[in-house]
C-alpha cells in the first residue's frame, strides 16, 4: 500500500512540475515581451517596471534607464524580429535566451535573466551573446 501511495505521489509531482514549468516560461517570456512592446512605444516609464529592484536601483529613473538601453542595446530598442529560444536553471537562476533581429537584419543572442519576486517574474540583467558561444 505505501509504494502504491507514493507511486501515486510521484506520478502527481511529475504531472505538475511540467505545467508550472510551461506556466513559469510563459509569464517570463511574457515579461521580456512587454518590456519589448514598451521600448517600441518609447514607454520608458512601463519597461522600467519590468527591470528587477537592483536593476532599478542602478539606473534610479525610467529616463536613464531608457538612455543606457537606447545607446546600449538598441536591438532591443528597435527589434524588427523577437524569438524566445531555450530557457533553463543556472544554479538556481532562470536565464531566457532570445534571438532578437535588428532594423538592418543582423540577429543578436541575448540572455535574460530572471527573478522571480512576490509581485512576478522581473528581468535583473541581460547580457549580449556571441554566435560562437554555443547558440545556434
Amino acid at each position: 500500500m505505501k509504494r502504491f501511495v507514493a507511486s501515486i505521489l510521484i506520478m502527481g509531482l511529475v504531472t505538475f512540475l511540467p505545467a508550472s514549468t510551461a506556466k513559469a516560461n510563459d509569464a517570463v517570456r511574457g515579461v521580456i515581451s512587454s518590456q519589448i512592446d514598451a521600448f517600441l512605444e518609447d514607454d520608458f516609464v512601463t519597461a522600467f517596471e519590468f527591470a528587477s529592484p537592483m536593476i532599478q536601483g542602478m539606473f534610479r529613473s525610467p529616463e536613464r534607464f531608457g538612455e543606457m538601453v537606447r545607446n546600449g542595446y538598441p536591438m532591443v530598442w528597435r527589434p524588427s524580429d523577437v524569438e524566445f529560444l531555450a530557457v533553463e536553471d543556472r544554479d538556481g537562476a532562470v536565464v531566457q535566451t532570445v534571438r532578437i533581429t535588428d532594423g538592418t537584419g543582423r540577429q543578436y543572442y541575448l540572455e535574460y535573466d530572471m527573478i522571480e519576486t512576490p509581485e512576478g517574474w522581473l528581468i535583473n540583467g541581460v547580457r549580449v551573446q556571441e554566435a560562437g558561444d554555443g547558440l545556434a
